[in-house]
């Protein structure tokens, strides 16, 4: 092989893995943040809801700071290079996309859209070739969240919250109604989805357990009311 030629490629070679490191180096950061967010939501489970307003402003400021993280990612990709990176960076995004949506239900019991996230994590339109939120990487944090509600519908419960679990239910069917509209073709996407069946189904015992005993208005009974 010619000499130049195998130098323009180890040249190559080299540049690809400086850019690895780097690119690693703020992935590295983006997993330090959201396992922290992570790691102070799981305190919703022994959290009465009036203590509740505290715990999310501590992890309000972790998650504006991802805008830090992603625009430094943003600036190291070349390009049109997204899809030849986005690999490295995807269960972080997906980690974060989990605390948002968790964070906007727990505040508004409203469902962020694909966009509502990408503006809370920093990401710019600009990006588009380089680092975007993706529709399967959205879906995979909203699953996340709904295996995280069928754990607090169980939770909140034991904490004395009898309306939630009828929060949560009403909450996590519309969003497996959605689901059901979409042509999942992502097997792992796919497998992921036929799992909500059993969190579905968590939190529809503890519904009927709760409303059983009289602990708190149906859904009917608060639909008529108002």
């Amino acid at each position: 092989m010619d000499p130049e030629n195998m130098q323009l490629i180890t040249r190559m070679l080299e540049q690809d893995s400086e850019l690895r490191e780097k690119i690693k180096d703020q992935v590295t950061e983006f997993d330090k943040k959201t396992r922290t967010m992570s790691g102070l939501l799981n305190k919703i489970h022994s959290t009465p809801s009036a203590e509740l307003p505290p715990l999310l402003d501590s992890v309000r400021p972790i998650l504006e700071s991802c805008g830090e993280t992603t625009a430094a990612i943003a600036a190291l990709v070349p390009p049109n290079q997204f899809w030849r990176w986005k690999e490295m960076w995807s269960n972080s995004l997906r980690s974060a996309v989990f605390a948002a949506t968790l964070m906007e239900y727990l505040q508004k019991g409203t469902l962020m859209t694909l966009g509502q996230v990408s503006d809370v994590l920093g990401i710019k339109p600009e990006w588009s070739d380089r680092f975007v939120l993706t529709v399967e990487d959205y879906l995979h944090g909203l699953i996340t969240l709904v295996n995280e509600l069928s754990r607090l519908a169980v939770n909140s419960v034991t904490l004395g919250n009898f309306e939630e679990p009828l929060r949560i239910s009403v909450f996590v069917k519309d969003l497996f109604a959605g689901f059901a509209m979409l042509n999942l073709k992502n097997d792992t996407l796919r497998r992921r989805y036929d799992s909500l069946k059993y969190d579905i189904k968590k939190i529809e015992e503890v519904v009927y357990d709760v409303s059983l005993r009289k602990l708190a208005p149906s859904v009917r009974d608060k639909k008529d009311a108002s």
